[in-house]
């Protein structure tokens, strides 16, 4: 199939300008203004944005074991509607994606389903457990594109450094979820004023800045690169930036949740509030956005955690970490970034698209001939209001139910194809 879209203002690099895309099969064969070319298929996009498709380099689809809270074709679904045309999800299920058997089931059914692209992530240790490396050599030859704990942290610290030394030598990423469980311990909320106020136990942020520290140390040890996950306290970026100034390996990325919330939301004891890391105070935003702005965060990713309305149901101690993140990560983040001119519009695709697919080592994130058709189409004047219930997601616990959000996805090409999507109306 031949795809034009027409009339539409572009991210080509880095300029923002007007622009015609032509699509042949699965590859951008040109770019231009006024291109008057036959296509099976003409996507008219005046008025509106066009992007490379986003990359979501952290997202959890519960598949294989969980399919009550998502499985593979329900979440690649939701990343589509989002404007995810590549998602890379965490090997935390059950059982866990640890060995390449599993890596090839994830890959076999997103190719069946055939929505966004699904890209494994394998576990670093085996089970999950923290106490013996898992076979990443044949897990990344299966398909993987990273390896990490995540949701569970690497607690002994010369696995990790074993880890690293491995990746390193096969060109691989390890991705780490910094977390002191002992310090974390059975908290639940943000120590400070707002958990002790609503009788919640607290986790301090130096649970996160504790491992943030000891993974950067032992990647400029070693010469190693790391990526640290779901960054969300003022001193991990200062942590990231000093590192980074040294010339460290390391990469970073946050979340919609860390720039648009704050731990206000859990004095209602809204338990969609409960996320993993914790909402942290406005001065952790504020220090959140300034590393978005000046490149020491590289990432936005959703860290979509998909979970049954039955189990959030519950009183906010018992009830589990995490937010459906897919459907709102780019309205929240050109509504809280864009258009309170925090960063522009080129800064977001590279945010969401050319930084995440770059660390990865995906051959997408950008528009220019030649490239993989992967395009994301956005309405910047749509505003509407979240609502979770008309989510394509079976995870419908939104921190951000109700919420005014500016800027739809209204389509969505990948390799090639126009996909399916469902309306924001």
């Amino acid at each position: 199939m031949n795809v034009l879209i027409k009339n539409g203002n572009a991210v080509i690099g880095d300029a923002f300008e007007p622009a015609d895309i032509y699509i042949e099969g699965s590859k951008i064969v040109k770019i231009g203004k006024n291109i008057d070319c036959a296509a099976d298929r003409e996507i008219d996009a005046s008025g509106k944005i066009v992007l490379p498709g986003f990359v979501d380099m952290h997202c959890h689809l519960r598949d294989p074991g969980q399919e009550y809270k998502e499985d593979i074709a329900s979440g690649s679904a939701a990343a589509l509607r989002g404007g995810f045309t590549s998602v890379a999800c965490m090997p935390n299920t059950v059982p866990p994606v640890d060995n390449a058997a599993l890596v090839k089931y994830v890959r076999t059914r997103a190719a069946e389903v055939d929505r966004a692209k699904v890209f494994p992530i394998g576990c670093i240790t085996k089970g999950q457990q923290g106490k013996e490396m898992a076979e990443m050599g044949f897990m990344q030859e299966a398909g993987a594109v990273a390896f990490s704990d995540d949701g569970r942290p690497v607690s002994n610290a010369n696995i990790m450094r074993l880890a690293l030394e491995y990746a390193a030598g096969r060109n691989a990423l390890i991705i780490s979820h910094c977390e002191d469980k002992d310090l974390a311990g059975d908290g639940v909320a943000n120590e400070g004023l707002n958990a002790t106020v609503s009788g919640l136990k607290g986790i301090t942020r130096a649970a996160e800045e504790c491992m943030v520290a000891r993974d950067i140390v032992l990647a400029e040890t070693l010469g190693a690169r790391v990526h640290i996950a779901h960054v969300s306290t003022k001193g991990s970026v200062e942590l990231v930036r000093q590192a980074k100034a040294r010339g460290v390996l390391v990469t970073c990325e946050t979340c919609p949740h860390y720039f648009a919330a704050t731990d206000d939301e859990i004095l209602n004891y809204n338990t969609n509030a409960k996320i993993n890391p914790p909402l942290r105070t406005q001065a952790d935003v504020d220090a959140i956005v300034q590393g978005l702005q000046d490149g020491t965060i590289d990432a936005i990713a959703t860290d979509h955690a998909p979970h049954h309305a039955d189990e959030k149901n519950r009183e906010f101690q018992a009830a589990p970490f995490g937010t459906s993140g897919f459907e709102t990560a780019f309205s929240l983040a050109y509504t809280y970034l864009v258009e309170t001119d925090k960063i522009d519009i080129v800064k977001l695709s590279k945010l969401m698209s050319g930084n995440p697919a770059r660390i990865l080592g995906l051959p997408t994130g950008e528009l220019k001939e030649g490239a993989c058709a992967d395009i994301t189409v956005i309405d910047p004047e749509k505003s509407y209001t979240v609502d979770s219930a008309k989510f394509v997601s079976k995870g419908k616990n939104s921190l951000f139910h109700g919420w005014k959000v500016k800027g739809a996805v209204v389509a969505v090409v990948v390799d090639g194809h126009e996909k399916e999507i469902k309306s924001y109306d």
